[in-house]
């Protein structure tokens, strides 16, 4: 496996593909295949390594998930009661029917209240304007604060149909920080350190990134339309959030989150340790939403995000909080198997069935490059060939 992939992420970056790479291949107790290639920023000299420190985005959800299902556990949260009794706004927020003749949004109350569990599977009626052109009407219709300004007071925005109803990627994550900040009386970022991070050994993933973080930190690339790689001195994603972000705050290492991955391949056990029960391990891993399935997301921000759609044909559903693949997936992941990603070209899949995991990060926008996604979907492969 190891020279496989190695040829294969060298490759990449020799091919000017990607910037810089950095990728593991673990199960419950080992690392099965390690390696970085290229650099943290284009032709800036630091090298690539397994610490750098990197925007995790919406690989963020995962994580603060199961920070909020150990309140689930303890009785803290409730998954089916209104999310209202812990947060009013969730209670007062009003569903988007469309837009008056005069541009004016057209508001109705919900036909059903809001729940956690809503939140964790993405069917609460939320969602992101690059991928929801409604959202981008009623920013222009009412001068509301744009999610990507990463302010709190915009996360403020109607939901796009009633809860339960569909599935919507969307701001759902964020909220579910909020009910747990609400509940413990500590911001997300200082529960997590003290119940995830610590207990785990992720030392370098926080939502506010150390001086020392920062000498490690890789820069975010932008592919241009003629497909050439450049280093943006901005980009419309990179406003620092005014609060601890759960859906897409935090920077973490490719050898931090292969241990949250061992975690949830160890039914929630760490080096003798119980982050989560076993039984909350096995509800976040199943289909929370029924018969509704994951969608296409189609792009209405081409800067930041591509069409994305991961494995088309596969039916996909959402567990707390992973998509997860009901079908084999083509690179041989197990039907089961939880994965996520981040909008800067980072992925993940955690495969309880065959017992491995694998993360890739790279730093690239748009999210669903047309070179960074094949890639990770051929190191995926060759990390099922490794152990075949």
């Amino acid at each position: 496996m190891q020279n496989s992939i190695d040829t294969l992420l060298q490759g990449a970056v020799d091919r000017g593909d990607v910037p810089g790479v950095a990728a593991m291949v673990v199960n419950g107790q080992d690392t099965l295949y390690q390696g970085a290639f290229g650099e943290r920023a284009l032709g800036g000299g630091d090298a690539m390594t397994l610490d750098t420190v990197v925007a995790i985005h919406s690989m963020t959800k995962a994580v603060a998930a199961a920070a909020v299902m150990q309140l689930v556990e303890k009785g803290q949260l409730s998954l089916d009661e209104p999310a209202a009794q812990v947060l009013p706004f969730l209670g007062e927020v009003e569903v988007l029917d469309g837009f008056a003749d005069n541009g004016a949004p057209i508001l109705r109350a919900p036909k059903t209240a809001i729940t956690l569990r809503h939140l964790l599977t993405h069917t609460a009626g939320f969602g992101y304007e690059m991928w929801n052109q409604e959202y981008l009407d009623y920013v222009a219709a009412t001068g509301a604060l744009s999610v990507l300004s990463r302010k709190k007071a915009s996360l403020q925005i109607p939901l796009l149909f009633d809860p339960g109803s569909r599935w919507n990627y969307g701001i759902n994550i964020d909220w579910a920080g909020f009910m747990l900040e609400e509940v413990t009386g500590l911001t997300l970022g200082d529960y997590m350190q003290a119940n995830i991070f610590e207990p785990l050994g992720m030392t370098s993933t926080a939502f506010k990134v150390s001086a020392e973080m920062a000498t490690r930190q890789a820069r975010l690339h932008m592919r241009g339309e003629d497909g050439s790689l450049s280093l943006p001195e901005t980009t419309a994603a990179s406003a620092e959030p005014d609060f601890d972000a759960g859906g897409g705050g935090l920077s973490s290492t490719v050898q931090d989150y292969a241990r949250f991955t061992q975690m949830i391949l160890n039914k929630g056990a760490h080096e003798g340790r119980q982050i989560l029960a076993p039984e909350t391990v096995a509800m976040m891993s199943a289909n929370q939403m029924g018969d509704t399935r994951v969608q296409k997301m189609k792009t209405f921000m081409p800067p930041l995000s591509n069409d994305a759609e991961f494995f088309p044909g596969v039916e996909k559903a959402w567990g707390l909080s992973f998509m997860i693949n009901l079908t084999q997936a083509p690179t041989g992941r197990s039907p089961g198997s939880l994965s996520w990603a981040g909008l800067g070209n980072s992925y993940f899949w955690i495969d309880p069935a065959r017992d491995i995991a694998g993360i890739y990060t790279t730093q690239l926008f748009p999210f669903c490059d047309e070179k960074s996604l094949p890639l990770f979907l051929d190191f995926e492969t060759a990390a099922y060939d490794g152990i075949a």
